[in-house]
């Protein structure tokens, strides 16, 4: 049940919305190990969103999984961080991430909890 988010401030016309979800999907799956079946990928663009006392480029960028590899956050985060600069030239350094690793009984689909 990855969840990928991104909010970022930048205008992004829905052609390249809908291609860069795809890809969002894609390497939550990869970075993850998981089928890509179960990713949702959400990307929030237009936000409202002030980094560092500007309103240049930034994102916030939740990566949620249950059994997430706390190891590997490092890596995610570089991943995350090269994906973000090359789709929608955010800069490394305006881009914060939230990694979360759910519990189970905490989240729901089709009717029950996993």
């Amino acid at each position: 049940m990855p969840l990928i988010r991104v909010e970022t401030n930048i205008q992004v016309e829905e052609r390249r919305i809908r291609e860069t979800v795809g890809a969002l999907s894609r390497l939550a799956a990869d970075l993850l190990g998981k089928p890509e079946t179960y990713v949702m990928a959400v990307l929030d663009p237009g936000k409202a969103l002030c980094f560092g006392g500007t309103h240049e480029p930034a994102a916030f960028v939740q990566l949620h999984s249950i059994g997430l590899p706390e190891d590997k956050t490092p890596d995610f985060s570089r991943e995350i961080c090269i994906f973000l600069q090359s789709a929608l030239d955010i800069p490394s350094e305006r881009i914060y991430i939230d990694f979360g690793d759910i519990q189970r009984h905490l989240f729901g689909w089709d009717g029950r909890t996993f």
